[in-house]
């Protein structure tokens, strides 16, 4: 015999369920039809399968300690169905939040009245889709490659045309379309991949991306395969210069270069979300910085505007990367010849010295340093800062936490108040950066703040977002 109590779990659970297997075909819809992506405090909920959707609602206690239910958000999204919206990102929390707060007795005309502004009309952001080419097809380059995908949508958006490599071997390109459709880290691909040897093509969800062959960027001609107007987004880090990279505008169908990597001399080394006004000028050679960067400059710039910051250190715990060795080994810089899945290993990073360059404020004010330890991925940045003002705990975190709801930081910047997180937890984050409140440490105007950040999913998001802003795309954020 089943006792009441298990029987209640069971039943709510079930309905719950179909609650969410409604609202999957709804929220495609919004996504396919009208660019709309809907969230729930900042997660999306867009090709997510349906215990994801529920999965999303449930980690609302780590913003505010509470859930929020699909049965509130569901009316919601169906009211929002029957409107006539503009692109725009939605916050389902928020709103469900504002009604309950409001106690306003119509779905239809409370969600009528907060997205106004965003019921003008189905429209798309781009007259037509833009070209996108990845130059290099390695960690970065294969992640960027799966969020393009997923956020193609409706087709007049970034297209991800190809990408260049170097020929491995006679059976390469089934080799390329196997690293893209499985990866150690970050699970297998989420849809359909196939090759079409003829085009030389990996069919990705519909989605024809050439692998083209060459040595070099002057040895391609995009044009050839009616590519033009391209972004190309050099992820080899090969060349960091503005000449080196100039190398990719000389060819044919290309128009400017991102490099996923800090650039050197005076090429705009850009945090997206702090410096963006770098990506209003008619510059064609940009960066996206390192990940650390990313991770530590909203951060940083957050505090700064709220408390100051006099001076301080940051040290990240940064994950092995692929330059390291498996075994010890050769290697031209110190300690990292030596096995990187046995030791941690001190090492040097520049990410203190790139914040003068988003944030210039802080010029001279931070030093910094790096330990590669035995993890593929997920990296912690330490930052030890002493403010110009005393604060607490609280207010820190407070701070901190509202910045990661309703800011313009809020896509860079998130929050978690579990105090069983560890680095696995953050695999698949779309932040830069994560916040983790319970072990942030203030005493009077001196603080040390614990951010962790997926250095390759987060960073990737990063990138592609810059690749947005430059080619006219800016979905905004509603409920305002």
């Amino acid at each position: 015999m089943v006792d009441t109590k298990t029987d209640e779990y069971f039943k709510e659970w079930k309905e719950r369920e179909a609650i969410a297997e409604a609202m999957a075909p709804l929220i495609g819809k919004l996504y396919r039809d009208q660019e709309v992506i809907c969230t729930v405090f900042d997660r999306t909920l867009v090709n997510q399968p349906t215990i994801d959707i529920l999965r999303a609602h449930r980690f609302a206690r780590q913003i505010i300690k509470q859930e929020i239910w699909v049965k509130d958000t569901y009316p919601i999204l169906q009211a929002m169905v029957e409107m006539d919206l503009a692109p725009g990102k939605v916050d389902l929390a928020k709103l469900v939040m504002r009604y309950q707060q409001q106690d306003n007795g119509s779905i239809k005309s409370f969600v009528a009245e907060q997205l106004n502004d965003l019921n003008t009309g189905k429209s798309h952001q781009l007259n037509e889709p833009r070209d996108v080419v990845l130059y290099g097809f390695g960690r970065i380059g294969r992640l960027v490659a799966r969020i393009l995908i997923e956020q193609v949508g409706g087709g007049n958006k970034l297209r991800l045309r190809a990408a260049v490599v170097r020929k491995g071997s006679e059976d390469d390109l089934a080799k390329r379309a196997s690293l893209l459709r499985r990866d150690s880290v970050h699970g297998h691909f989420n849809g359909n991949i196939r090759i079409d040897k003829e085009e030389n093509a990996i069919i990705a969800n519909g989605n024809m991306i050439r692998i083209i062959y060459a040595d070099s960027p002057e040895d391609v001609d995009y044009s050839k395969y009616e590519i033009e107007n391209a972004i190309v987004i050099d992820n080899t880090g090969k060349w960091r210069d503005r000449e080196g990279l100039g190398r990719h505008l000389k060819t044919k169908g290309a128009s400017q270069v991102l490099l996923t990597a800090p650039g050197k001399g005076d090429i705009p080394n850009v945090v997206y979300g702090v410096n963006n006004e770098l990506l209003e000028a008619e510059e064609r050679i940009l960066s996206a910085a390192s990940c650390t960067t990313n991770a530590i400059v909203p951060m940083l710039k957050a505090i700064n505007d709220k408390f100051g910051i006099k001076s301080g250190h940051i040290e990240t715990c940064h994950s092995y990367t692929n330059d390291q060795n498996l075994i010890d080994n050769y290697h031209n810089k110190a300690r990292r010849g030596r096995s990187a899945p046995l030791n941690m290993v001190i090492t040097e990073t520049g990410a203190a010295k790139a914040v003068a360059k988003t944030l210039p404020e802080l010029a001279g004010k931070l030093t910094g340093n790096a330990i590669r330890v035995p993890t593929p991925n997920v990296s912690l940045a330490i930052l030890n800062l002493t403010l110009t003002q005393a604060t607490n705990v609280e207010e820190l975190n407070n701070y901190l936490r509202n910045m990661s709801l309703d800011s313009p930081l809020q896509d860079q910047i998130d929050f978690t108040n579990s105090p069983e997180a560890v680095s696995t937890d953050m695999v698949g984050s779309f932040y830069a950066g994560i916040v983790d409140s319970l072990a942030t440490i203030v005493q009077d105007n001196h603080c040390v703040l614990y951010v962790w950040y997926d250095n390759e999913y987060g960073y990737s998001h990063q990138v592609v977002r810059i690749v947005e802003k430059v080619s006219g795309m800016n979905l905004g954020h509603w409920p305002k």
